[in-house]
């Protein structure tokens, strides 16, 4: 179960970064068709994050940017929204079973500094091929409730996991500006180095041996429909406080649609 839903993780990014490629191509195409001195250089633009809304949902994934031109090829990135989890799987290990989500909310921040490339661009700021160095925030809070199997009573076990990661990085991309006003920003590719930080408080009849248990469903329910995160996690397991903690390489790879004034 474990490795096929790893395996849709997988699939479904890799879907989503060749929509962007080919969405990329295409556009490149009409923009090259435009004649620069009819632009205007509007120094503005308010996105909608449409990447994580595929990945996650548009109802678990709700992210809105500002970008401001500061001088002629230069900007600054921020985007700010509400995240959750991907949505609730079947998870059981011997003794336990994933009954429901009681509390599943985030937060996402990030910012970024674009350097566009002067020489490489036949429009002004902020349409054109772009570099900087970004900083991205994720926190995700996610209370469960589990059943034990085979239990003729009715006892419950609760956990409280609180998860955030801090990703540092550079990244490269391309922002068209169609008809003056709609922006469509493809961030390329965006490697970084990510801080993870996990932490889980359990709440009920608790004895070691059901801890343990607790234990490998969590690590599923970090690992299974949640991109990247096998990786992350392949080798790492929650300690006996409840705390899992480790640096790995991050990415990076966004689409924003916006409006340009």
């Amino acid at each position: 179960m474990k490795n096929n839903q790893v395996k849709i993780s997988s699939k479904k990014a890799v879907r989503l970064y060749c929509i962007l490629l080919l969405l990329l191509y295409a556009n490149l195409s009409i923009a090259q068709q435009m004649d620069s001195s009819k632009m205007h250089p509007y120094k503005n633009i308010i996105r909608y994050n449409l990447s994580g809304a595929i990945l996650f949902g548009p109802d678990r994934y709700v992210i809105f940017g500002y970008e401001r031109v500061i001088n002629h090829n230069q900007s600054i990135s921020i985007n700010i929204g509400s995240v959750s989890l991907p949505k609730l799987v079947s998870i059981s290990t011997d003794s336990l079973e994933l009954k429901k989500d009681n509390k599943n909310t985030g937060t996402n921040f990030s910012i970024d500094y674009r350097f566009y490339l002067g020489k490489e661009n036949k429009y002004p700021a902020p349409h054109g091929v772009y570099i900087g160095p970004y900083y991205s925030f994720n926190r995700f809070k996610r209370d469960n409730e589990w059943d034990f199997i085979n239990s003729s009573a009715s006892n419950n076990v609760n956990t409280h996991g609180d998860f955030t990661i801090h990703t540092v990085g550079f990244e490269f991309g391309y922002q068209f500006i169609f008809w003056k006003r709609l922006a469509l920003d493809f961030v390329l590719v965006g490697p970084g180095f990510g801080f993870y930080d996990y932490k889980v408080k359990y709440e009920g009849n608790i004895d070691e041996q059901t801890k343990e248990q607790l234990q490998k469903g969590l690590e599923q329910l970090l690992t299974q429909k949640f991109p990247g995160m096998n990786y992350v996690f392949s080798d790492k397991e929650i300690n006996g406080n409840g705390v899992l903690k480790t640096t790995s390489v991050g990415y990076r790879y966004l689409i924003h649609i916006g409006f340009n004034f």
